[in-house]
């Protein structure tokens, strides 16, 4: 019997991101690509304003994720939203919300994290008030 109690606490833990990796995401590869259409959708980090500061994909606009189910008339107008955060936890209870408020959303597969590791170009709050 003991030997099952940590099985089943791991499983517990590990069920809620298991429900949510069947979900579609798309790759950082295409995400330029995706932005450029017409029917483009909203790029949204929901992460905190403090690491938003520290750097963030270009053009996305900052929701942070505790904040997003006050915020969900801000989303209005865009066919579908991309969304980001850290590692893609956030991004996760994120998807819920929108997703629960009948708006079409994707994540960034790998999050910032991802992003940052693959050297793809990033936007300083500083840099974008220049311009």
């Amino acid at each position: 019997m003991r030997r099952f109690v940590p099985m089943f606490l791991l499983a517990a833990a590990l069920a809620p991101s298991l429900a949510l990796a069947g979900r579609p995401a798309v790759s950082p590869a295409v995400v330029a690509e995706i932005l450029e259409r017409p029917d483009a959708p909203l790029l949204l980090d929901v992460r905190t304003p403090e690491e938003f500061a520290k750097g963030h994909l270009p053009g996305a606009v900052l929701i942070p994720h505790d904040q997003l189910a006050s915020r969900l008339a801000e989303l209005e107008g865009k066919p579908w939203v991309l969304i980001y955060c850290r590692s893609g936890r956030r991004a996760d209870a994120a998807q819920e919300v929108l997703e629960h408020a009948g708006i079409e959303v994707r994540q960034i597969e790998g999050s910032w994290l991802r992003w940052e590791a693959e050297e793809r170009p990033v936007a300083l709050p500083a840099a974008e008030a220049a311009r």
